[in-house]
């Protein structure tokens, strides 16, 4: 069968129009040796999608298809690839390239590389093409950044990990999270739900802290150990200096007490923010970290090794996304996107019947 030359995506052409979505044609990059070209089953719906068509990130290279929680079958391996085999089902997540050769890509930091592109809306550096994502009939990508999905793992359930639970599995590991450890996750969206999933995969105790008491009975069927609610009176007070790490995963800091959430933390603990709002951020003094001398920090995705672990821990331990299934569609997209955008979602939306769309 040949391949096929052109890819297909529903793109969207500007922020104007972000809710309408346009079958187009489109041409990826050039074939490398450590290409493998992926023809898409699912996708997550990721919040970045959203914050990219809509112009809260600010100016995009359009028309973009976006989409960057990708499943589908190696139907193409280019002559050097290694990690790959044609017909093996395979994902592909946030970031679709870095360097390789510097300093962060050798101490497996390689979403950290200077060089790093994004899966959708980057402009490759030698072709000026730009990089388009998982909502479109395949998807081209170097081997590094494909990744095998463990058979244990439905591709809708697998979809979301790779961006969302990325976002949280690394800074969990990276910062301890595991027995004795007492870890909380602020916000129960896509990111946070995973966080927390993951969180009691890794051993932790591990509480939700959200704004209402409205997600509770979702976090407890999570296994969650407790549960904050931050319109509670003196919500804190209780729980001051008692945890090791915090996951901030919330998207909006709009009357966002730091100071009572940095109370929480043990002397030295650590306050990873890995949620993106668009609003103007916080203030931060530094009399804030003074009471337990706390760190406050971020991080972006993760490496291939981790996603590696990711995938095999969620399919030794039975880690299920809550996960909402969507058939691909200009109409389905266009009123799923705007459900995201209004936070109507539990807790990730996946998209699914590709086949419908772009044929067999």
């Amino acid at each position: 069968m040949p391949y096929p030359e052109t890819f297909t995506g529903f793109q969207v052409n500007g922020p104007e129009t972000w809710t309408e979505f346009h079958k187009n044609e489109f041409q990826p990059k050039p074939f490398g040796d450590y290409d493998v070209d992926i023809k898409i089953e699912a996708c997550g719906v990721c919040g970045s999608d959203v914050h990219t068509i809509s112009g809260g990130w600010g100016e995009q290279h359009f028309p973009l298809a976006v989409g960057h929680e990708i499943i589908g079958t190696a139907i193409r391996v280019g002559s050097k690839v290694s990690l790959i085999k044609e017909g093996q089902r395979v994902g592909v997540g946030a970031q679709s390239y870095s360097c390789l050769d510097c300093r962060q890509c050798k101490n497996d930091n390689e979403t950290y590389c200077q060089k790093q592109l994004d899966t959708y809306g980057a402009k490759w550096p030698d072709t000026g093409i730009i990089s388009q994502g998982g909502y479109s009939s395949h998807v081209r990508t170097h081997e590094h950044w494909v990744f095998p999905i463990p058979d244990a793992l439905p591709s809708t359930v697998a979809a979301p990990m790779l961006c969302a639970g990325l976002t949280a599995y690394s800074p969990l590991v990276r910062n301890g999270c595991g027995p004795g450890k007492k870890v909380g996750i602020v916000g129960l969206g896509g990111i946070g739900h995973l966080g927390l999933l993951f969180a009691k995969a890794l051993g932790a105790e591990v509480w939700a802290i959200s704004r209402t008491h409205s997600k509770e009975a979702d976090a407890v069927a999570m296994g969650v150990d407790g549960f904050l609610a931050t319109s509670d009176k003196d919500w804190n007070l209780p729980h001051k200096m008692t945890f090791d790490l915090i996951i901030n995963t919330a998207n909006s800091f709009e009357g966002f007490d730091l100071d009572a959430y940095l109370s929480l933390l043990d002397v030295h603990a650590k306050w990873v923010s890995v949620g993106l709002p668009e609003d103007d951020g916080i203030k931060v003094r530094n009399q804030t970290f003074l009471s337990n001398g706390c760190f406050f920090g971020s991080s972006h995705l993760g490496s291939r090794k981790e996603v590696l672990a990711m995938l095999q821990l969620a399919a030794d331990k039975g880690i299920k996304t809550w996960v909402q299934e969507v058939k691909i569609s200009k109409e389905n997209l266009a009123e799923t996107l705007t459900k995201l955008h209004n936070n109507d979602v539990r807790y990730r939306y996946c998209l699914t019947g590709y086949e419908e769309q772009f044929g067999a």
